[in-house]
């Protein structure tokens, strides 16, 4: 007869893999950015940019996950599957991020609504940088009124992110 108990592993003091806690956030992003290439056909712009709000998501959640830095691989990787300018989700992502690390260090605590509101002066500043972007490249005349609804969409879609993240979140710190 084989004792069951020799078999049973200990999960107290076991630590998750490397990748597991560095790996995980990065592929998340990619991810979200890889929804914007689903074939979806509307008249106006309507899919939120879905790298953009797991990357904010992440920021705000583990602070000390990021560099500013990040901005540009995951930028560069959403900017090719997007359509966009080479190099506008790369600035605008860098940027956004280095704002919110001055404004994470002037403030003592924060609230899930003051998240909120950084996120959504984040996803204002990078999806109208985004569409400049576009205009200056001769991408169109997209009007900024025509962009607005997407851009209330996607600042009311973050909380339903960010609780998305925090569950992948617990489950990739659990060993």
């Amino acid at each position: 007869m084989i004792d069951r108990h020799l078999y049973h592993v200990p999960r107290l003091g076991r630590n998750p893999s490397r990748f597991r806690l560095a790996g995980i956030p990065v592929i998340t992003v990619m991810l979200g950015s890889t929804v914007t290439a689903l074939p979806l056909i509307a008249q106006s712009p309507v899919m939120p940019p879905f790298g953009l709000l797991v990357l904010l998501s992440w920021r705000l959640l583990r602070p000390e996950l990021w560099r500013a830095w990040i901005g540009l691989p995951l930028g560069l990787f959403d900017d090719m599957l997007s359509g966009q300018p080479i190099g506008s989700a790369m600035f605008l992502w860098t940027v956004m991020l280095m704002g919110v690390d001055a404004i994470e260090h002037r403030m003592i605590w924060r609230s899930y609504r003051q998240d909120w509101l950084i996120a959504g002066f984040a996803i204002i500043f990078c999806m109208a940088g985004g569409l400049f972007f576009t205009r200056i490249t001769g991408g169109g005349d997209v009007r900024f009124l025509l962009v607005a609804p997407q851009m209330l969409w996607t600042i009311l879609l973050f909380p339903f992110v960010v609780r998305q993240c925090a569950r992948i979140d617990r489950w990739r710190v659990m060993a």
